[in-house]
């Protein structure tokens, strides 16, 4: 979304939503190297989000966990999320996009990414497979393959980023970088944590730790922004939730706050 006005191009929101799940969920690099995490998340983990632009309730969104096998009888991991604007939203720019991520059951690289796409005037069906034994990944539209990139032997999609996250311990006031790709790109976004702080949210108070990643490569609303501020708070505990997102940039501000969660595994 590259608007200027949430009543002019009206795309703004979106684009703080994809930005999110690109680079504010962050693994720790040495995610890389797990071999049978204890997963903090289990299949049926329900999150859910309201959305705001300044003080104005836009939209909601969710993000659930299934596990189980697939049409070839394999273990894997699907994760879906899902957005959707209100009927204020809707008058100006009406979003319903999911995306889904199909990992491994390991939790070592993503094997697929699909998106449906409906935006304002945007529809598009996007689907992502990620050949690793010619380390390719293959970028679909409308089942038309659009392009093919390099990739190393592991890579994550921007929605599976979201859950390696979760698999390791977020240390206060540290740096790490983050490999993903989206079927079109592959790059390192370096992330800054800050310190344990309380967060309320409507489905509760927190002691979350935020973090930070680096505005700069990035298009859009952002690009025209360059003192643009994104932040992602994830409980501090062995869950490790995103509790909330926060943004200020060109075309105001935006916030996403954990409304419920369902489903949670317990210690």
């Amino acid at each position: 979304m590259e608007i200027e006005s949430f009543a002019g191009d009206d795309r703004g929101m979106m684009d703080w939503i994809r930005f999110a799940l690109w680079v504010c969920f962050i693994p720790s690099a040495c995610l890389l190297g797990v071999d049978k995490p204890d997963f903090p998340f289990q299949s049926g983990e329900t999150l859910t989000y309201d959305l705001k632009w300044g003080l104005f309730p836009v939209g909601s969104a969710k993000m659930v966990v299934e596990s189980g096998l697939d049409e070839n009888q394999t273990a894997r991991h699907k994760l879906t999320f899902s957005v959707r604007t209100n009927d204020f939203a809707d008058a100006f720019y009406k979003v319903r996009t999911n995306i889904t991520s199909v990992i491994d059951y390991s939790f070592k690289r993503s094997l697929r990414y699909e998106k449906s796409q409906r935006e304002g005037k945007t529809k598009r069906e996007i689907e992502v497979l990620f050949d690793y034994d010619s380390k390719k990944a293959k970028y679909h539209e409308s089942d038309r393959l659009i392009s093919t990139i390099s990739i190393p032997d592991q890579v994550f999609d921007p929605l599976a980023i979201a859950y390696f996250f979760r698999l390791s311990e977020l240390k206060p006031n540290s740096e790490t970088n983050l490999p993903t790709c989206d079927g079109r790109k592959f790059q390192d976004i370096k992330v800054r944590s800050g310190s344990v702080e309380k967060v309320r949210v409507p489905a509760g108070t927190f002691q979350a730790i935020g973090t930070i990643p680096e505005m700069k490569n990035l298009s859009g609303v952002f690009k025209k922004s360059p003192k643009g501020i994104l932040r992602v708070w994830y409980s501090n505990d062995f869950r490790r939730i995103p509790v909330k997102i926060s943004s200020k940039v060109v075309v105001g501000s935006f916030t996403a706050r954990l409304v419920e969660a369902k489903g949670l595994k317990k210690k």
